[in-house]
Order: structure tokens, then sequence, then C-alpha cells
């Protein structure tokens, strides 16, 4: 098959400032090259990044595309025009898939190929537009339902196929961590983190004494990020617990971040984004690399964690919810036996979820349509 995948207006691909769409696209083209498909990737240019070259089998094309503003209505209008130039540059192709909010819409013609609209984020109204596709295509079985509930009659071209692991699923890695709770992801107000920080600070300090909170991710704007300001406000937050907490930054490295994650001993994932989340990839990156995951209880993560088998979830919804995941962290970093344990079974189901089977998921739906 002829497939081209066009990724959003904002981040470029390879994903050198982050992202977890990228990051997933950009490995399943290269496995659909693998496999002897023709892959055409289009994207946003960056400077330093060169218009058009190929990598792993995988021709990609950039075009110019903007930083990400502060301003919804204005994000839409940069969204236009950067969908503008993509479609310019559309190559004929058996398969279209494309995450951008105003390309699907643009497209007409089928000899750019099957229209394969991947809703990588909770349906806001915008599914109605896109009749004419082919396939509503979304990672998460609440994420599906939502869409089939705002476009009923659209219900039978509705497919819900997982996220994959970018990377290769290691063996699980044995022996002692440090004592370190993790956060990996955009430092945002929907990610939780001010509430993930209220929660160490009632755990008493004897013993939180040998542990650390490890946050690592992205504050600015154009990474996603909820801007330096936010971020001097969460260290003001912070101040009582300055020396158990550990802020690096952003880190876009896949082998970095894997670093971090074979570290720790617990994931902590307190997303507040009740219609922003559609899967969580970070936790499964953790639970890959044999870090157990503890999750708010939004129903996105239910498709790949199973409360107390391979992973904990706490209520963010309860009447305070500090005190409700200070005393779920209490009672995990005292358990160190029950977190291996729990570390194994999350272990292995990261497997299923690995780049080739879900790829092979991908590629038979792009045959069925």
């Amino acid at each position: 098959m002829k497939i081209t995948i066009v990724q959003g207006a904002f981040l470029p691909v390879p994903p050198l400032m982050g992202g977890a769409v990228e990051k997933i696209w950009f490995a399943l083209g290269k496995e659909f090259a693998r496999r002897g498909h023709e892959v055409v990737h289009i994207s946003r240019h960056c400077e330093g990044m060169p218009r058009e070259e190929v990598i792993e089998g995988v021709r990609h094309v950039r075009v110019r595309g903007f930083d990400a503003p502060g301003s919804l209505v204005v994000l839409k209008g940069l969204d236009l025009l950067y969908s503008l130039r993509a479609l310019r540059v559309l190559p004929e192709a058996d398969i279209l898939v494309t995450n951008t909010f105003w390309l699907p819409f643009l497209v007409r013609s089928k000899r750019y190929g099957k229209l394969y609209v991947h809703a990588a984020r909770y349906p806001k109204g915008q599914m109605r537009f896109y009749a004419h596709a082919d396939r509503l295509q979304t990672v998460s079985q609440p994420i599906k339902e939502a869409i089939v509930r705002e476009v009923p009659q659209l219900a039978s071209k509705v497919r819900c196929i997982p996220n994959p692991l970018p990377g290769a699923v290691p063996a699980l890695a044995l022996g002692a961590r440090e004592k370190q709770l993790l956060y990996v992801g955009r430092i945002h107000p929907e990610k939780g983190i001010a509430l993930l920080i209220d929660a160490v600070a009632l755990i008493p300090e004897e013993q939180f004494a040998d542990w650390k909170l490890v946050v690592v991710g992205p504050a600015e704007s154009k990474y996603g990020g909820g801007g330096e300001g936010y971020l001097a406000e969460l260290k003001r937050r912070a101040e009582k617990i300055s020396n158990r907490i550990v802020w690096t930054g952003a880190v876009f490295d896949a082998e970095r971040l894997d670093a971090f994650y074979r570290s720790a001993s617990l994931f902590v994932y307190p997303s507040l984004a009740e219609k922003g989340e559609t899967f969580g990839l970070a936790p499964l990156e953790a639970m890959a690399q044999g870090c157990p995951a503890l999750v708010s209880n939004l129903d996105c993560f239910r498709d790949f964690i199973d409360e107390d088998v391979n992973g904990f979830v706490f209520d963010h919804r309860s009447a305070h919810p500090a005190q409700t995941l200070a005393a779920k962290l209490q009672e995990l970093i005292g358990d160190g036996k029950r977190l291996s344990q729990t570390a194994a079974l999350a272990h292995r189901t990261a497997g299923e979820f690995s780049l080739e089977r879900v790829a092979g998921q991908y590629l038979e739906d792009f045959q069925s349509i």
C-alpha cells in the first residue's frame, strides 16, 4: 500500500520537541515501511531540518508550521494555514492518515487515498465535519464511545486501535530501584502536578525521608506546557518539599527517558484532563520498563491498567483528592514487595502493546477499507 501520514502544525517529526502522537506515528511509519509499504510522512519543518529526507525507508516531507500559541482560536487558525500547505504536497496514495483538525475537512479527492482520521483528542463537536471520512479511529474504548455518542450515524466507521509503544519492550529489569516517585509529561495544569505536590507535602517527612519526587517534562508553551509562569507557581507551591523534589526540565531523548523509568520505583500520573486524555502513553512506557504506574481514575487508563493487579488507581474526584493521593502513596512506598510484584505484571501487559502487534492492527484496518 501507499500510505501518507500527516502530522500536526506544532511539533516536528522525528519528535525532537516531544509529542506522544508524533512519537507514535514516527515509529509506525518506519514499521509500515519495514513491511514493504510505501510511506510518506508530512510534518512541521523546523530550522536545521531538511525539507525532505528518507529515514528507515520513510520519505519525510516538511512544510512550515508554528510554535503552539496560547489562544485556542489562534491555534485553529494556524492549523488551517498549515493544513493548506500540507494539502499542496499530498501525494497520490491508498491511505491518508491525519490527526490535524482541518485537513480531514479540506480533503475531498480520493486520489490522496482513503481518509483515515486519527482522533487523538476527546471529541468536541468536530466529528460531524468528517462524515465523508472512510474511518474515524481512536486509541481507547471511552473515546470511541464518546465519538459514537457525538455522531451515532457514523458508528460503523469508528474503530479503536490502541497506541503502541514506540520502542521495543525490553526484558524485565530485576533488582532494587531508587526510592523515587516519577512523573513524565507536560508541565501543564491539566496534568495534576499541583495535586501531586500537595499530596507529597502531606506525607510525614520521616516516611518520605529517603524518597524523591522527580518531575520530567517541558513547561514551555511551545511544547504544550503551561508556561514559565506556571512552572514558577508550582515551585513556590513546592517550597515546603524543595528538598524532596527534582525538576529536570524537558527530556525528549528516548534513551534518557527510559533510564528515568528504569530508576524509579513508582510512576505517578495524576492527570485531571477529563476530556483531554485519550490513552496515556507515558504510564505504558513506564510499565514497559518495569515501573508500575499510579494513575487518576480517568476512564482511558482502564484499557491497560487493572487496579491493584498491574497498576494502581486513586480517585481524583474525591472531596479531598490530595489526601486521597497521599494515602495511596503512603500505602505503596511502604510496601516494596507489592511494588515489585505489580511491576512484573505491568511489564507483561506492556508487551501486548508492542509496535509490531499494533502496526499489524493498523495495516489490517487499512486493508479493510
